[in-house]
Order: C-alpha cells, then sequence, then structure tokens
C-alpha cells in the first residue's frame, strides 16, 4: 500500500488530541493540501489559519507553546523554512520551544509546480539550527510515528513530508525511535543509508545487487540530527563502503551528515545519491526522480562504482 507522507500528518494530530495530547496547529492558508484540516474539522478550537504569512505562522505557534501547547505548523516546506527561516532560529531554536515544524511538499516529488516549490536545501537549513531534531520518515505509517514522537518530545522538531505517495515500509503499529536509524536489510558488500522517499528505492536497489551477488545493507536514517552513529559506524566497519540516498541536495543534506561523522569515526569510500547543485524543474514525479538521478538504478550504479 502506497500513501503519501502528508496524509499522516492530520491523522496524527487528531489521534493525538482524542489522546488528550495539548496539540495545536498553525496554518498558512494551506490546511487541505498539508491535511491539517481535519484537526480543523475535528477539533476547531485547536486550529489556527493565519492566511499566507508563514512568518506569523512560526510566531503565532511559538506563542502558543509558551502557553504550554504542542505546537505544529503546516504549510509547504519551501516556505516553512525559507521564507520563515529568521522566525525559526531566532524565536524558536533560540528559547527551545515546543513546536514542531512539519511542512509537506518537500523534494522534487512535489512535481509540476517546478524549482521554486521544491525545496531541497531544507534538510541543510534545519539541520545546522541548535537545539533542532530533524526527521525524515519514509511512509505514512513511519511519518504518523515520527509525529507522535516530535509531540511527546519536549523542544523544537522539524519533520519532513511529502506530497507524493512512498511504498510501506513499515507496519501500522510502528513505534518512531528519535536518534535511531534502522536496519532494514543485512548485507556484507556495501552500505546504502537512505532517507524519506528513498528508502523504498534503496531496498529495491539492494534487491537488484543481490541478483548480481552484491550483498547490500540498507540502513533508514530516519533521524538526521541526531545521527545514530553506532549503527552506521558498526555497519560500515563491516561493509567497508556506503552510498547515501535522499531526495535533497548532496550539499548539506543526510548525506552530508553522514560524510561529516564517518570522516572522524570510520572514514570509507562514499557515493552520494542526491539533487545536484541545481534547482529543481517542473516534471511529472516519477519523471523528475529520474531526471535528478535518484532511482534504484542510480543507487544500483553507485554501489557498483564502490566496489569497483
Amino acid at each position: 500500500m502506497s500513501r503519501a507522507t502528508r496524509e499522516a500528518f492530520g491523522d496524527a494530530l487528531v489521534e493525538l488530541a482524542r489522546e488528550g495530547v495539548d496539540v495545536v496547529a498553525v496554518e498558512a492558508d494551506l490546511s487541505k493540501s498539508t491535511t491539517t484540516a481535519k484537526l480543523a474539522d475535528a477539533f476547531p478550537e485547536r486550529f489556527f489559519n493565519v492566511g499566507i504569512a508563514e512568518q506569523n505562522m512560526i510566531d503565532v505557534a511559538a506563542g502558543l507553546a509558551v502557553s504550554g501547547k504542542v505546537a505544529f505548523t503546516g504549510s509547504f516546506a519551501v516556505f516553512a523554512t525559507g521564507r520563515a527561516y529568521d522566525q525559526v532560529r531566532n524565536t524558536v531554536c533560540y528559547s527551545l520551544l515546543d513546536v514542531k515544524i512539519a511542512p509537506t511538499h518537500s523534494g522534487v516529488t512535489v512535481g509540476p509546480d517546478g524549482g521554486s516549490h521544491q525545496m531541497v536545501e531544507d534538510i541543510a537549513l534545519m539541520r545546522v539550527l541548535p537545539g533542532m531534531r530533524v526527521l525524515v520518515p519514509a511512509d505514512y505509517n513511519a511519518a504518523k510515528a515520527a509525529l507522535r514522537a516530535a509531540a511527546l518530545n519536549p523542544g523544537p522538531f522539524y519533520v519532513r513530508l511529502g506530497r507524493v505517495a512512498a511504498p510501506e515500509v513499515y507496519p501500522q503499529d510502528f513505534e518512531f525511535e528519535v536518534g535511531r536509524a534502522y536496519v532494514l536489510r543485512e548485507g556484507t558488500d556495501v552500505t546504502i543509508a537512505a532517507c524519506g522517499v528513498e528508502v523504498s528505492e534503496a531496498l529495491t536497489a539492494a534487491e537488484a545487487l543481490a541478483l548480481e551477488g552484491i550483498s547490500a545493507e540498507v540502513i533508514d536514517v530516519a533521524t538526521v540530527k541526531p545521527l545514530d552513529v553506532a549503527t552506521l559506524v558498526a555497519s560500515v566497519s563491516k561493509t567497508g563502503r556506503i552510498v547515501t540516498c535522499e531526495e535533497h541536495s548532496v550539499l548539506g543534506g543526510m548525506g552530508s551528515a553522514v560524510s561529516e561523522v564517518l570522516s572522524e569515526a570510520c572514514p570509507v569510500p562514499t557515493r552520494r545519491v542526491g539533487v545536484a547543485d541545481v534547482f529543481g524543474t517542473s516534471g511529472e514525479p516519477a519523471e523528475l526522480m529520474e531526471y535528478f538521478g535518484l532511482t534504484s538504478t542510480h543507487i544500483v550504479a553507485a554501489a557498483k562504482e564502490l566496489l569497483g
């Protein structure tokens, strides 16, 4: 079953509210697209639409957090992290407020909206902020669990959600552990570390490599910050090489984070699959995955290149 991770947003908020968690959502006029409209329908007193004013959205959420609420913000990734960066940095993170920034429509799979709306720099922007935790769930079930984990852990979180349907990787009862990377397939020849929609591509790549006698270990780096360094080091100590893959710029994203820690803890040959130093472009999601070199075929090629 395939469902977009954004669909988990509204579902998770409604469940949390019904369980007595004091969640609220602050939206910038995109509640149907982000699915926060589900909370507005079920608990209208917990929903605040500030209009097309993303900076105000963050500040209103900060005020609600100061008053004791667990405040989630919506909008699209390009607006929630780009247009409102000053508010995220100086209002939310500087004071370590209980604000959860969970925008949808991240990456190139936004599709025909084009490069202006395809945010491929958001992980880089968010992970450098002191106090910010960065979660990139792989499917609907992981996204729902990640949103729950963000709600129940105090302080700032960035939860990256997408527009396109993603294949199911985790069961419905999956429990997300902040700071943990998940080994989804064990292997001995090469490590493939992925996040978000690239996790299913990595698993497909591992199956293709197995047909050629290559044993690939697949790790879901669901928490980009803080990284699960122990799991990554244990894997590359065994395989001796790693491919990182993400629907994000190769500059500053998950691949960069992994490369940074491994360069100190356990240096190994590395290839990074991601969007090159370019903006996105208009196209259908599948076309763009191919155009930007993000498919399982490209992951296979990177692994085989490492293997010589």
